[in-house]
């Protein structure tokens, strides 16, 4: 693995004399894979938020939620989660088209308040990909089978190249509450479409 961390990084850390501290959790936190913790981790998860940008580096951050065990680990350096149905804009995806940079944060708002970053390398997979794979991919296709809202339309493979953590200290704990989802609904008012009344404006 080569050294972690952009040059960016390090001249700041140098600037503000946090080397030694950087070095430390290079060292000692940051894997090229997801170790048996962090895959139990990723498993449990109901919700990521996804980062990625196009081929000129403009930005997007995105949400994915699910049941527990919506994202796939399907080794300690591949993972696989689902694209339901949604506004068709497909922004996230046509910046994997372009560039296959990704970021994955993962936190555990609800018992640890601890998070895991996961770097790496995306591509779009489609069912018909999956399905026509005799050898593998095995959960993927159980949840292919899925009916209704539900069913992913395609999924995004990330071959991972960092994995580390994000300390509990600032991520804040919180309660499950039960909510109605409204898998894969094109209802405006189920889905809340105009919460910010950019209709006309």
């Amino acid at each position: 693995m080569s050294s972690p961390g952009s040059k960016g990084e390090h001249s700041l850390q140098k600037q503000y004399k946090s080397q030694r501290r950087a070095l430390d959790f290079y060292k000692n936190q940051v894997l090229d894979y997801m170790n048996p913790a962090m895959q139990e981790f990723v498993s449990n998860r109901t919700m990521v938020f996804v980062a990625t940008s196009d081929s000129q580096g403009e930005c997007d951050c995105s949400f994915r939620a699910g049941a527990p065990g919506f994202i796939k680990v399907l080794s300690q350096d591949c993972l696989a989660y689902p694209e339901y149905r949604g506004n068709g804009v497909l922004a996230s995806l046509g910046n994997i088209l372009e560039n296959p940079h990704i970021g994955l944060f993962f936190a555990d708002f609800f018992e640890s308040t601890v998070g895991l970053h996961v770097n790496g390398e995306a591509r779009i997979l489609e069912n018909k990909e999956i399905l026509a794979d005799k050898e593998s991919f095995q959960e993927l296709k159980q949840a292919i089978n899925v009916k209704g809202g539900q069913k992913p339309e395609r999924w995004v493979l990330v071959k991972v190249e960092e994995a580390y953590i994000h300390c509990s200290k600032h991520i804040p704990l919180l309660k499950t509450l039960d909510k109605n989802i409204h898998w894969g609904t094109d209802n405006e008012k189920q889905k809340k479409g105009d919460f910010f009344k950019s209709k006309g404006s």
